[in-house]
């Protein structure tokens, strides 16, 4: 009884708002925009967020990057147009690395060049990646066609190129591309393997690859170019001698990723003079970025609620003149013998009728927003159970407590006064 009850006093409050069809719908335009804004931004804000981690995840959770760069010293001593700048990470750097922590599983170098490469009369300048075959455990892309190069080819020197797929398509247009003979730098090499690169960064950390890369055995790049460097910049020429520009460390631990990196940069530092390298750790910025989703997602549903909130004062205002034109319904509910307590829940189900419709609604407006969005923009974007169920039980809450205070003083009306309104 109770129950067949409650859903009368449902389809009751129903036939009450549409009554008045045009003041229900624009009072529930409050709720329907907030909900839809909270629904909408949490999912712009999700999907910049997982954009980021992802960029991040590439570079490895449990990788360390060592990037070389110059001093402070070296940079005055460029501008002062020295002859030759020394400065950057080297060889036993890399030696040292994987002798001194043993839970380094991987340790790959990375000595990189800027070439221009020729096939035939299409020329594109390439950035050539001396390193070792475990750099392609480290930095794993897939392999679209051939092989990489392995220890033996390393040992052995051999003039050997993994081309990315940019730089192939690029180089090699409609001729086949494994076993096509590239010259780099003036020297030939034969096109073993295409993989695909990544071209963005994540954060404040650059991806190792990039899309006009040519990964060669150090050892050939070594023999082929060198240590040394020209530069030719504003007029200026500079000579520099960089062994390795890039070491990637792969950690056999994530719990000891934090504190390898804090026992690498110690002993670069025993046997650097100068800040002259640069240690990332992909795992710290995961982390910080985890923690600025979070912070991102609370701003962005803080600012969408206020609409939420403003619908609930429409709401609160639009059921206080209802409660003064029903004066006289209410008092002839209350001579007939209704309790306060079933005015209060009349009064209460409309407001929370009305809320939850426009939750609804703003619910759908929400979830097409942000298809739009990656549509025209082509912004990623993620819609979440809980993006969803917060705006929802939020909106019915608002219901409830802005419905409160109408209901309460529709229920306090004194049933003679109420019988003499007109």
């Amino acid at each position: 009884m109770h129950r067949s009850r409650f859903v009368r006093n449902i389809w009751l409050g129903i036939e009450n708002l549409l009554m008045h069809k045009l003041r229900s719908f624009l009072t529930m335009l409050g709720v329907v925009f907030g909900v839809g804004s909270v629904v909408a931004m949490l999912a712009v804000g999700e999907g910049a967020s997982q954009d980021a981690l992802k960029q991040i995840e590439k570079l490895g959770s449990n990788n360390i990057i060592i990037n070389s760069m110059k001093s402070v010293e070296e940079e005055t001593a460029s501008a002062q147009r020295t002859r030759m700048s020394i400065y950057g990470l080297t060889y036993l750097d890399y030696e040292r690395m994987g002798e001194s922590f043993p839970n380094i599983k991987k340790v790959a170098p990375a000595k990189l060049i800027r070439k221009e490469s020729r096939i035939g009369s299409n020329m594109l300048e390439l950035r050539i990646v001396g390193t070792t075959d475990e750099w392609f455990e480290l930095v794993p892309r897939e392999i679209i066609a051939g092989r990489v190069f392995n220890k033996e080819q390393l040992r052995q020197c051999s003039a050997v190129a993994v081309l990315t797929e940019f730089g192939a398509r690029k180089l090699l247009a409609t001729k086949n591309t494994i076993g096509q003979t590239v010259r780099i730098g003036g020297n030939a090499f034969e096109v073993i393997g295409i993989i695909k690169s990544e071209k963005s960064q994540a954060g404040n950390i650059q991806i190792p690859d990039q899309q006009i890369d040519a990964y060669i055995p150090l050892s050939t790049v070594r023999q082929y170019f060198g240590d040394i460097f020209m530069k030719i910049s504003s007029g200026n020429f500079m000579r520099e001698m960089v062994e390795l520009h890039q070491i990637i460390a792969q950690i056999d631990s994530i719990d000891k990723v934090e504190a390898t990196a804090a026992g690498i940069e110690r002993m670069l530092q025993d046997f650097h003079k100068k800040k002259d390298y640069n240690v990332s750790v992909p795992l710290a910025l995961l982390k910080q970025a985890e923690a600025t989703k979070r912070r991102f997602n609370i701003v962005l549903g803080s600012i969408a609620s206020i609409s939420l909130l403003v619908g609930g004062i429409g709401i609160m205002n639009i059921m206080l003149a209802s409660v003064t034109e029903r004066t006289r319904e209410i008092g002839i509910r209350r001579a007939i013998g209704a309790k306060r307590s079933q005015i209060i829940l009349q009064f209460l189900i409309e407001t929370v009728v009305l809320s939850t419709i426009g939750g609804i609604v703003g619910l759908v407006m929400g979830i097409v927003i942000p298809v739009i969005i990656t549509f025209f923009a082509k912004m990623p974007t993620v819609i979440t159970l809980g993006s969803i169920l917060l705006p929802l039980f939020i909106s019915v809450g608002i219901g409830i407590i802005f419905g409160i205070y109408p209901a309460a003083s529709a229920a306090k009306v004194d049933p003679i006064i109420a019988l003499r309104h007109e």
